[in-house]
C-alpha cells in the first residue's frame, strides 16, 4: 500500500504544481489579488506532498520492499541503515524525487521570507517556480516513477553501488541539489521582473540573497563531492574534470559572475539586461547538468545509466524552459535602461572584466564537456577531452581574475585613478611576491608556474589587508576603537573579505599540491617499506576483515619519521558481497601541513601487493577554503539591509516601480 499511495501522492502534488502555476500567474495579469493569494496555500501544500512522497519511499527502503522495482535495484537487505536512507537518492529515480523536494523546500523557503514584497511579484515568482516543479513531476511520473512495482518481488536486492556507500554520499546529494535547485529562485525572481517590467536595483536586493543562498549550497556540495572522490576512488586526485563533475561546476561559476553583477545592479542600476541573463543561464545550466546525467549520454561514475526516453524529456523541457525565457527577455530587454555611466577604471569595469572571465571559463568547460559527445552523436569519431586541456583553458581565465580580486574592491565607483589605486596597492603586491618566493625556497625549490599561483594567494590576502586597514583607520566622522570600527563595517562586506580569503586558501592549497605533491607506485609485502617525502611507509601486515556486506584485504602500515611512528594506516581492498567487482578504501593521515595517502591496488601472485603512496602538502586548504568561501557568502547574505529595504519596498503598490528605492 504505501508504493501506491506515494505515486498517488505524486500526482497529486502534480495537480498542485499546476494550480500554483497558473492560477496566480494569470491573476497578476488580470489584477486578481484572490487568485494571488493562492501562490502561498499551493507552495505549502505542495512541499508536503512531495514530501510524504519522499517519507513513503524511504519507509520502503528502510523495510526492505522488494517489490518496488527502485529498491531491489539499489538496495539489499544486508545494506546498513544509514546507507538505505542514502539509497534513496543512489539511482536515477529517488535522485529526482530529491530534486523536487528541494525544489519544494527552496519554494516554501521564498513563500515564508517573501512576505514583505509586493503580491504581484511574489505571486510571478511562486508560479515560476510552480511550473518547473511540474515539469519535473511531470517527467518522474511518465519516465521515472520510483514507486513502479517488480512483480513477482525479487528475494533480495542488488544493492547500492559501493562506490555510493561512503558517509560523504549521505549528504553530498542533497547539498549539491539545494545549490542546483536554488538558482531557480534567481531564475524566478528574473522571470517576474521581466513580465513585470521591473528590473531596477529593488530587484537585484530582493534577488540577491537568494542567489547566494544557493552559491553556498552548490560551493559545499561540489567540495564535499571533491572530498569524496579523493577520500573514496583510491587515486588520490581531488578534481578530474569529470563529465558531471563539470555539470555542476558550470552553475557555479555562473552563479558566482551572477552574484557580482547583482552588486553592480543594486549599487549602480547598471548591467539590468546582463544580470538576468546570467540569472537564465545559471538555472539553464543547472538543467542542462541534469539532461547530462540522466541522458545516458555519459559515463561516469557519478552518471545515471538510463533509457534514451529520459534525455528526450529533459531535452524538450530544457529547450521550452530556455526558449520561452530568452523570447521574454528578447521582448523585454530593449525597454530596460543601461543604467548609469561608469569609467574604464572603476569598480564596475572590474566586476565586468569579472563577469567576462567566468563566462568564458564556463564556456570553455562547457565546450571541452560537450564537443566529445557532438562528435560522437554526428558519427565523427570518438576523442576524449581530459585534464591537460581543461587546465591550460580554466588557468589562462583565473589567473587574470584572481589578480582582479586583489584590485577591485579597492576601487571606487563610476571612477577612480589610477595613481591613487597603486599607491595603496604597491606594498600589498611587494609582500605577496616576496611571501611567493620564501615559500618556494622553503619548500625545496621555486618554479615559476607555482610561484605566479602562489603570487596570485598570496595578493589576494595582501589586499584584502590593505582595504580592511584602510576602512577601521580613524577618518573623519568615525571614531572610537579598533573593534568599535570593524562593528560598524556592513556583514556584506566582510563576507565578501571572507569569501574571497577562501579563494585565496584554495588556490594556496591547489598550487602547493601540484607542484611539491610526490607519489610511488611500490610492490610491497609483510615487512616491506618505502620512503616518500621523508616519511618511511611499512607495511606490518595483511589480514583478512568482514564487514557488513562486504570482506576485504586490509594492510596495516606504519608510518615513520626519524625514526620516531606518527601514524598506523589501514588500507583495503574491499570485494562486496553482492556487486562483487574489488573496490579501494584509502586510508589517509591528515593535518593542516600534509596528507599521507595509501591505497591498495591488486594482488600479484606472489602475494605481495601495489601500493600506491602519496604525500601531498597543503592539499587540506582546498577544502579549507570552500569552508571559507561559504563563511563569507553566509555573512553576505544575511546582511541586515536587505532585510530592511524590503520591508520598505514592500510599501510600494503592487505594481509600481522601485527604482527609487535604489
Amino acid at each position: 500500500m504505501i508504493p501506491e499511495l506515494g505515486q498517488l501522492i505524486l500526482i497529486l502534488a502534480l495537480a498542485v504544481a499546476l494550480v500554483q502555476g497558473v492560477v496566480p500567474l494569470l491573476g497578476a495579469q488580470r489584477g486578481r489579488a484572490d487568485w494571488m493569494a493562492l501562490a502561498r496555500p499551493g507552495a505549502y501544500l505542495q512541499f508536503a506532498l512531495v514530501a510524504l512522497s519522499f517519507v513513503c519511499l524511504t519507509v520502503s527502503f528502510v523495510r526492505h520492499d522488494f517489490s518496488v522495482l527502485y529498491v531491489a535495484s539499489n538496495s539489499n537487505s544486508a545494506l546498513p541503515l544509514p546507507y538505505r536512507i542514502a539509497a534513496v537518492w543512489g539511482g536515477h529515480e529517488g535522485s529526482l524525487l530529491l530534486w523536487v523536494l528541494m525544489l519544494t523546500v527552496w519554494t516554501v523557503a521564498v513563500a515564508r521570507f517573501s512576505r514583505s514584497l509586493p503580491l504581484v511579484f511574489v505571486a510571478r515568482i511562486l508560479a515560476v517556480l510552480g511550473l518547473v516543479s511540474a515539469g519535473f513531476l511531470l517527467f518522474m511520473l511518465i519516465t521515472s516513477n520510483p514507486f513502479e512495482r517488480l512483480i513477482p518481488a525479487a528475494q533480495d536486492g542488488r544493492d547500492l553501488n559501493p562506490l555510493l556507500q561512503d558517509p560523504g554520499m549521505v549528504i553530498h546529494p542533497p547539498m549539491l541539489y539545494m545549490g542546483y535547485v536554488g538558482f531557480s529562485v534567481a531564475y524566478a525572481f528574473a522571470i517576474a521582473a521581466l513580465i513585470g517590467g521591473n528590473l531596477d536595483a529593488t530587484w537585484a536586493r530582493w534577488t540577491r540573497p537568494w542567489t547566494s543562498a544557493a552559491w553556498i549550497f552548490l560551493t559545499f556540495g561540489i567540495g564535499l563531492g571533491s572530498w569524496w572522490a579523493y577520500n573514496e576512488l583510491g587515486w588520490g586526485g581531488w578534481w578530474f574534470w569529470d563529465p558531471v563533475e563539470n555539470a555542476s561546476f558550470m552553475p557555479w561559476l555562473v552563479g558566482t559572475a551572477l552574484i557580482h553583477s547583482l552588486a553592480v545592479t543594486e549599487k549602480r542600476g547598471s548591467f539590468k539586461a546582463w544580470t538576468v541573463l546570467l540569472a537564465i543561464s545559471a538555472f539553464s545550466l543547472s538543467l542542462l547538468g541534469t539532461f547530462l546525467v540522466r541522458s545516458g549520454v555519459l559515463s561516469s561514475v557519478h552518471a545515471f545509466a538510463t533509457d534514451p526516453r529520459r534525455g528526450l524529456f529533459i531535452l524538450v523541457f530544457l529547450v521550452i524552459v530556455i526558449g520561452a525565457s530568452l523570447l521574454l527577455y528578447a521582448w523585454r530587454a530593449p525597454s530596460v535602461g543601461l543604467g548609469q555611466r561608469f569609467g574604464l577604471l572603476s569598480k564596475e569595469s572590474m566586476l565586468l572584466v569579472n563577469n567576462m572571465l567566468l563566462v568564458v571559463a564556463c564556456g570553455g568547460v562547457l565546450l571541452g564537456t560537450l564537443y566529445p559527445l557532438f562528435l560522437d552523436a554526428m558519427g565523427l569519431g570518438k576523442i576524449s577531452v581530459g585534464p591537460p586541456y581543461f587546465d591550460t583553458v580554466f588557468v589562462l581565465m583565473m589567473a587574470p581574475l584572481l589578480l582582479l580580486m586583489g584590485v577591485g574592491p579597492l576601487m571606487r565607483w563610476k571612477h577612480d585613478e589610477a595613481s591613487s589605486l597603486a599607491r595603496r596597492l604597491r606594498w600589498a603586491f611587494v609582500l605577496a611576491l616576496l611571501a611567493a618566493l620564501a615559500t618556494g625556497w622553503a619548500a625545496g625549490h621555486i618554479a615559476f608556474a607555482t610561484t605566479g599561483g602562489l603570487l596570485l594567494a598570496y595578493w589576494i590576502v595582501a589586499s584584502i589587508g590593505v582595504d580592511l586597514i584602510g576602512r577601521l583607520r580613524p577618518h573623519a566622522g568615525l571614531g572610537g576603537s579598533v573593534f568599535a570600527r570593524a562593528r560598524l563595517l556592513p556583514r556584506a562586506m566582510v563576507g565578501m573579505m571572507i569569501a574571497h580569503l577562501g579563494v585565496a586558501l584554495f588556490s594556496f592549497g591547489v598550487a602547493m599540491v601540484k607542484t611539491y605533491g610526490t607519489e610511488r607506485d611500490v610492490k610491497m609485502g609483510p615487512d616491506a617499506s618505502t620512503e616518500v617525502a621523508g616519511y618511511r611507509f611499512k607495511m606490518v601486515s595483511v589480514k583478512q576483515v568482514a564487514g557488513v556486506n562486504y570482506s576485504a584485504a586490509q594492510g596495516l602500515i606504519e608510518v615513520s619519521k626519524g625514526g620516531a611512528v606518527l601514524a598506523t594506516l589501514l588500507p583495503e581492498k574491499r570485494i562486496y558481497r553482492v556487486q562483487t567487482n574489488p573496490m579501494t578504501e584509502a586510508a589517509v593521515d591528515s593535518n593542516l601541513l600534509r596528507d599521507l595517502y595509501i591505497s591498495m591496488g591488486e594482488q600479484l601472485p606472489s602475494g605481495e601487493w601495489i601500493v600506491r603512496v602519496q604525500h601531498k602538502p597543503f592539499i587540506a586548504w582546498i577544502w579549507i577554503g570552500c569552508l571559507v568561501m561559504m563563511l563569507g557568502g553566509g555573512l553576505a547574505a544575511s546582511d541586515r539591509r536587505y532585510r530592511s529595504r524590503q520591508t520598505r519596498a514592500a510599501t510600494l503598490p503592487a505594481g509600481a516601480s522601485t527604482t527609487g528605492a535604489a
